[in-house]
């Protein structure tokens, strides 16, 4: 099985407000940068957006270390957040219906069909191509405009 790295981040210009992604495919010394914008969104749907794009872009299942400075996402899969939402009925703690369910599903289609790994990275940053990732998400935003 193929091993991938992606990189991923989202932005928001407003929260909720004008959103971008970015994400960096890295494969065997080879570099696939990928952005996106939605004109009314927030900034953890533009974190999952990134990965989804991201993953969506593997032709064959592959083991993937997603690299991501959004906690919101991390955790989910760290501590089985996801787990404990698909179990209680997409209902969260508090009993309410779990925010972004749409991309959570189709993150977890993806997830099946390769072997994801969730590294928490610091944000803003010394780590580059976080950064770079933040870049293509404020550039997708500024295209919006």
């Amino acid at each position: 099985m193929q091993e991938v790295t992606l990189y991923t981040d989202g932005a928001c210009s407003g929260n909720p407000g004008k959103g971008g992604w970015g994400a960096i495919l890295l494969y065997n010394g080879n570099k696939k940068e990928l952005s996106g914008a939605e004109p009314m969104t927030t900034n953890n749907r533009m974190e999952m957006t990134a990965i989804i794009e991201g993953l969506r872009q593997l032709k064959r299942p592959c083991r993937v270390r997603v690299c991501s400075d959004s906690a919101y996402v991390v955790n989910c899969f760290r501590q089985n957040w996801i787990g404990y939402w698909r179990r209680n009925g997409w209902k969260n703690s508090r009993n309410k219906p779990v925010e972004n369910r749409d991309l959570w599903e189709k993150l977890l289609e993806l997830m099946d069909i390769h072997q994801v790994e969730f590294v928490k990275v610091k944000g803003h940053a010394d780590d580059p191509w976080n950064n770079r990732c933040d870049e293509l998400a404020r550039e997708a935003i500024r295209r919006l405009e």
